[in-house]
């Protein structure tokens, strides 16, 4: 029965019967106790888990295998990789699975060092191993060394499974790696397999982010079944793509559809609608959220809107948004929010909301940027002895000012630039680039805004 409850999702019953059955004198074995853990780990109940291991212990079944793998998981599962690797350590022997879910434990606090460690120990490695380091890899965006341990996967001769493709193609979606995306789509077509929901996802997901839109769609359109996850990665890629009017189309099919949308989801559309300024159908959508499916907006979601409001040169009311914004938003989540406003403000010259903004930001983090930003509106509107205070401010306050600096990856490197920097291997070709777009943009009569860092700063980088 309680292996039962479990595979049904039941898990409260299951902690239920099983607290009977100790009350009427009877124990569970090695069999029945990993359901029971599994029922812990699932409720993330770290109290409950804690009992069930100790009743394993009293009845003797520490050194079970069967016991060990899912304590391991279970602890993983709370975040105690301490307590799982203390298991793991004591066990007599270990199983591919013990070496899985202690790999993966790692992973999901975010040590992938100790992971990959951990791997490289390994015995032997079987194709739940391989996956366990490779979903870590990408889990923790390290997305090109997901991609490395695939290609050493592959030199083994280990064919890749469901879970270990979908990593893959996420990787290949954030590193813009088309070409092993498609080798990936090419591999699933001669197999012959029908595709899953989750396959098909991630492949939609990943010719999206590349830029084949067309592909994405194609691929969508073909599905005979979609879940919420799906219809995100599709609105998500429309939105990306700047296809805003497509993306809150695909919106209104989902509602037809009868899948009722996500967090995720509205943040795509609010995006979609960022992109393409229909700020008035932003409110409207997030009245929706609210009442038609009784969602509650987070940070994210006032974040996107105010946002697209300071782009519209709504001031006023992307400023009323933000202090709407739920009580339980932490500062970093706030400070965003203020830094959008504050940088809209500079965009349409507005000094009244944005020195109301700015004071806020002061108070949220101790960064220059927010100085900077209404440092150059006041030079711009001519206000120096405002720029003289600011700089006098941030003086007494010990605020360094960054230098201006931009990044970009090309093949999975990042090339960061520093204004003032001569370092970099190609920068006499990167003159030669930015001089010719500067041609460029003066005979197209475009005039770059320099409010955004110094007017020196622009200058040299």
């Amino acid at each position: 029965m309680i292996k039962a409850f479990v595979l049904k999702g039941k898990l409260i019953n299951t902690i239920q019967i099983y607290s009977q059955m100790l009350e009427n004198g009877l124990y569970p074995d090695n069999y029945t106790l990993p359901y029971v853990l599994k029922a812990c780990a699932g409720l993330q109940s770290c109290h409950l888990g804690e009992s069930a291991h100790g009743q394993s212990v009293k009845l003797g079944f520490w050194f079970d295998i069967f016991v060990g793998n899912t304590l391991i998981a279970m602890y993983s599962s709370f975040g105690n990789v301490r307590a799982a690797r203390c298991i793991f350590d004591e066990m007599p022997w270990h199983t591919a699975v013990s070496w899985t879910v202690m790999i993966s434990g790692y992973a999901k606090v975010g040590d992938v060092e100790t992971a990959r460690m951990l791997f490289d120990e390994a015995p032997m490695k079987d194709r739940g191993i391989w996956g366990s380091i490779i979903s870590g890899y990408v889990q923790n965006n390290c997305f090109k060394e997901g991609l490395q341990m695939f290609r050493l996967m592959q030199s083994t001769g280990l064919e890749p499974d469901e879970a270990i493709l979908v990593s893959i193609l996420c990787a290949c979606a954030h590193l813009g790696a088309m070409e092993i995306g498609v080798w990936v789509h090419r591999y699933l077509d001669q197999l012959g397999h029908p595709l899953s929901v989750r396959l098909s996802t991630g492949l939609i997901d990943m010719y999206a982010k590349c830029g084949s839109l067309d592909i994405a769609k194609k691929l969508f359109d073909g599905m005979s079944q979609r879940d919420t996850i799906c219809w995100n990665a599709m609105i998500s890629g429309m939105a990306m793509n700047g296809d805003g009017d497509n993306a809150l189309r695909l919106f209104s099919e989902m509602e037809k559809a009868g899948v009722k949308p996500d967090d995720i989801t509205f943040i795509a559309i609010f995006t979609a609608c960022s992109y393409s300024g229909m700020a008035h159908e932003a409110i409207r959508l997030l009245n929706s959220m609210c009442t038609v499916y009784n969602m509650e907006p987070k940070s994210e979601h006032y974040g996107c809107i105010v946002d697209l409001l300071g782009r519209a040169g709504l001031l006023k009311e992307a400023k009323e948004l933000i202090l709407k914004m739920p009580n339980s938003s932490s500062p970093t989540e706030q400070a965003i929010a203020w830094r959008a406003l504050l940088s809209a403000c500079c965009s349409h010259g507005q000094t009244e909301v944005a020195e109301d903004a700015a004071q806020r930001l002061f108070h949220l983090e101790h960064h220059s940027g927010a100085y900077v930003l209404l440092s150059n509106l006041y030079a711009a509107a001519g206000k120096q002895d405002h720029v003289r205070r600011i700089r006098k401010m941030m003086e007494n306050r010990g605020v360094d000012k960054a230098p201006g600096c931009s990044s970009v990856k090309i093949n999975g490197v990042v090339h960061e630039f520093i204004a003032g920097e001569e370092t970099h291997l190609q920068m006499e070709e990167v003159h030669r680039v930015l001089e010719k777009m500067n041609k460029q943009m003066g005979y197209s009569g475009f005039n770059p805004y320099p409010f955004e860092v110094d007017e020196t700063l622009c200058i040299q980088a």
